[in-house]
């Protein structure tokens, strides 16, 4: 059954304000696609930095703590980025 968000807040962020991707964005920029598919790959077990908006996601997240067995809230993470090596496609 399709999830179903009657009555639900949703709000949709994108990778970058949720999560610093300041660092891979510049080499991504500044050095091209393979130094990034290299930077991705030497990076990938280090967990992300939070972005501008993870402390906003971080509170409406907590709002369904008030009534855990009716959540209230839904993020929906969006990027452009390829799952292998988060360049866009």
């Amino acid at each position: 059954m399709p999830a179903s968000f009657d009555g639900k807040l949703v709000v949709a962020i994108s990778s970058r304000a949720l999560f610093d991707l300041e660092e891979s964005n510049r080499v991504f920029e500044e050095r091209g696609v393979e130094a990034y598919y290299q930077y991705q790959r030497e990076h990938e077990n280090q967990m992300l930095a939070p972005g501008i908006a993870f402390a906003l996601v971080k509170k409406l997240l907590g709002l369904n703590t008030l009534a855990p067995a009716r959540p209230r809230v839904e993020v929906i993470l969006l990027s452009r980025n390829t799952a292998d090596t988060g360049c866009a496609s």
